[in-house]
């Protein structure tokens, strides 16, 4: 009798810890979007996932993509992600979950007065709240969550690809918040980079 009942709850902790090994928190994300903000979230992390790993598993493709190489370039992880696709991406969101993420402000380039839509931080949105609240249980997202509050904008020095590969306490690859975390930042990186050549390629002293 005393086997079988081990024997039983053996199993259940097996099972128990292969199901909830894999359980992360949607807590904070319930507690700042509507249903459908969340579907338009899942989008953008999709998105991120495809663009810069496509079918491979994003912690091992992260983990395996050869970062000091794409430095040496002068590019990013983020390089990956096809600006076209991304601008398609906005239209693809609603309106009201792109602008509790980012926002346009104006900027005007010396001397050539050239002028261009520069993507920012909206750091008193619901995604900024998201943050807040997910850095309560992460100290390390609490300090870049603080830092993009403070600024308004999104920083290229906020996450080094190396802390992001050590340090797997603070950085769960697998877990969904963190992957929305890199996607919004990456994708940031991205438009920065992206909407700024393409304009002075082709000196558009105007908006699009």
């Amino acid at each position: 009798m005393k086997k079988t009942l081990l024997h039983t709850i053996l199993i259940l902790n097996l099972i128990c810890f292969s199901s909830c090994k894999t359980h992360y928190s949607k807590t904070e994300l319930n507690a700042n979007f509507t249903n459908e903000q969340i579907a338009d979230l899942n989008k953008i992390t999709d998105f991120f996932k495809t663009e810069t790993c496509g079918n491979i598993n994003f912690e091992k493709c992260y983990k395996q993509t050869n970062h000091d190489s794409l430095q040496a370039e002068g590019k990013g992880f983020w390089t990956k992600i096809d600006f076209e696709k991304q601008k398609e991406l906005y239209q693809n969101i609603s309106q009201s979950t792109f602008d509790e993420i980012w926002m346009f402000s104006n900027a005007t380039f010396y001397p050539s007065g050239t002028k261009r839509k520069s993507l920012s931080a909206v750091s008193t949105g619901k995604y900024q709240k998201f943050l807040t609240d997910f850095g309560k249980k992460n100290p390390r997202i609490a300090k870049y969550a603080k830092r993009i509050e403070a600024s308004g904008d999104f920083g290229g020095f906020d996450f080094n690809y190396r802390e992001i590969i050590k340090d797997n306490k603070s950085f769960k690859l697998k877990d969904p918040n963190i992957q929305l975390i890199l996607a919004i930042h990456y994708l940031s990186m991205n438009d920065q980079s992206m909407r700024n050549a393409d304009l002075m390629k082709r000196k558009i002293p105007k908006f699009k």
